[in-house]
């Protein structure tokens, strides 16, 4: 039998006294994430989210300043753990596995990201959690293991951190928002190459 919209995983069960908050959060980013991944960011609407977690509208108006805010919260709260930042001592490594996740993800929710990031762009609430609790966040944790690398002397004592980050998942998003060449692992690969070992000819190779 198929399932309604307000049968879904997530949805909390009809009772007696007060529910704990962080029953109530739970359930509500469940449902959220579950209609952010089926059906896109502009579908997403307290109405919806409500039925489906089986809360009140009321709480998500309480909660967030708007469905924007909200789909992102969904996605993050879905995607934390997948996007955390591997520390093995080796930096090269470091940095493929966590691009190639990142790439994998797109792979399999790209219209998803897309959509968030376009919805950003008129929504000022949802501009707001994505700059402050994503992109600020995930920049922060990207510098900070490149400075451990730097300091492990992986990386040259000049080299500009906040450019290397531009550099590579600034390539990604690129590839995300304007779709002329896929992405792919074989891509992360290069980019790292084309990093680490540069792209300028070799002083005995160039032409005199």
């Amino acid at each position: 039998m198929e399932r309604t919209e307000a049968e879904g995983p997530g949805r909390l069960k009809p009772g007696r006294g007060r529910r704990r908050a962080e029953d109530v959060r739970h359930a509500t980013l469940t449902a959220a994430a579950e209609l952010l991944l089926a059906e896109g960011v502009h579908a997403l609407t307290f109405s919806k989210v409500a039925a489906r977690a089986g809360v009140s509208k009321m709480t998500l108006y309480k909660w967030w300043p708007s469905p924007g805010a909200l789909a992102f919260d969904a996605y993050f709260n879905a995607f934390q753990a997948t996007l955390a930042f591997p520390d093995t001592g080796d930096i090269r490594r470091d940095l493929t596995t966590q691009l190639r996740v990142f790439v994998d993800l797109l792979d399999r929710n790209g219209a998803v990201i897309a959509g968030i990031i376009g919805a950003a762009q008129g929504d000022p609430d949802l501009a707001e959690a994505l700059s402050t609790h994503y992109v600020t966040h995930r920049r922060r944790l990207a510098v900070e293991r490149l400075s451990s690398a730097q300091q492990a002397g992986q990386i040259r004592a000049e080299a500009d951190l906040e450019s290397i980050v531009d550099q590579l998942w600034g390539a990604v998003y690129h590839r995300l928002l304007m779709p002329a060449q896929p992405l792919t692992a074989e891509f992360v690969d290069q980019l790292i190459a084309n990093l680490f070992q540069g792209v300028a000819p070799d002083s005995h190779d160039q032409v005199t």
